[in-house]
């Protein structure tokens, strides 16, 4: 109820907008000033970006297009070098969150051996998160020439992405305290003088299912525990929902391998640039945009297309 509130109250601040830009264009049309049309211009510009973000909203209709998320890193096999590539992706998601309006949060971070990372989850805050990151499930791939490499090589690399939304207050998954194992460690990755120094970092293993969940942000150890808890219950609602479709004939695409063949998206720096969305052919040839964060293009067009498939 509260959802739909909100999205009425942005149409209808929507519609104010666009009366108060008409009344600007008649008298910008008796005024004619230059400063008038400028301001004309940057008001227009600015109602369009508002109205395709709305357009895009209307598409959301999953039980949890509405939900934070949570994001998985995964680096296939390629040791330094697809570590190194899930670091990019890391970067590239949390510059997108600082462009679009989502606050981001590193719950976990297991840095690579010598550089990179082994596994990263990041937590996204804010309206649609899940429903926007749902796009970026599946399997990535870089080819460049890697700086790992004595010879300059070319080479390819992958790594797998995986979104979860957060699980409601309202959706009960219950978490019994024998079922679990709680270990606290030093965490091991950026936080200044505090890490290392203090066992606050948490891992918890849900015995029914084999899920392991770490969590080595937050300063205490109580935060950590909390933040924790919050990716379990998600990630079992997650694995009981898959169950579920797979005992019903899913309709959900099937895991892929983290090698050629299964990628989403190709990220190519050598010997061309380009950006190519393997789903719908969307391509983009300034990869360095892209690296900054620059990837609504590919989330719309793909839900688009998804939109189309389901109508």
């Amino acid at each position: 109820m509260s959802n739909l509130e909100r999205e009425i109250e942005d149409w209808k601040v929507l519609r104010k907008d666009i009366d108060d830009l008409l009344g600007l264009v008649e008298l910008t049309e008796s005024e004619g000033e230059d400063a008038m049309i400028a301001e004309l211009q940057k008001n227009y510009d600015s109602l369009t970006s508002k109205l395709s973000k709305l357009e895009i909203e209307m598409i959301f209709s999953g039980e949890n297009d509405t939900h934070d998320a949570f994001l998985n890193i995964h680096p296939g096999a390629g040791g330094t070098e697809s570590q190194d590539w899930g670091d990019m992706l890391l970067r590239m998601y949390m510059r997108w969150a600082e462009l679009n309006g989502f606050k981001a949060e590193l719950v976990d971070y297991e840095p690579g051996e010598g550089a990179g990372l082994k596994d990263a989850t990041i937590y996204f805050k804010g309206k649609h998160a899940y429903g926007y990151l749902q796009a970026e499930n599946g399997i990535h791939r870089l080819v460049r020439l890697s700086p790992f490499n004595a010879n300059n090589k070319r080479q390819t690399s992958f790594c797998a992405v995986s979104v979860i939304p957060e699980v409601d207050d309202e959706i009960k998954i219950e978490v019994k305290d024998d079922d679990i194992r709680i270990d606290t460690f030093r965490a091991s990755g950026a936080g200044g003088q505090h890490v290392n120094k203090t066992s606050s970092a948490i891992r918890i293993t849900h015995f029914p299912t084999g899920i392991v969940v770490t969590c080595q942000n937050e300063r205490s150890q109580f935060q950590n525990k909390d933040l924790a808890m919050k990716v379990l219950r998600s990630r079992i609602y997650d694995y009981e929902r898959d169950k579920r479709d797979r005992e019903e004939a899913s309709k959900m695409p099937e895991r892929k391998s983290i090698e050629w063949g299964n990628q989403i998206r190709s990220y190519v720096f050598q010997p061309y640039t380009l950006v190519k969305d393997h789903r719908t052919d969307i391509e983009k040839g300034n990869i360095q945009a892209v690296m900054d964060g620059e990837i609504q293009d590919f989330i719309v067009g793909y839900l688009k297309s998804i939109k189309m498939k389901n109508t």
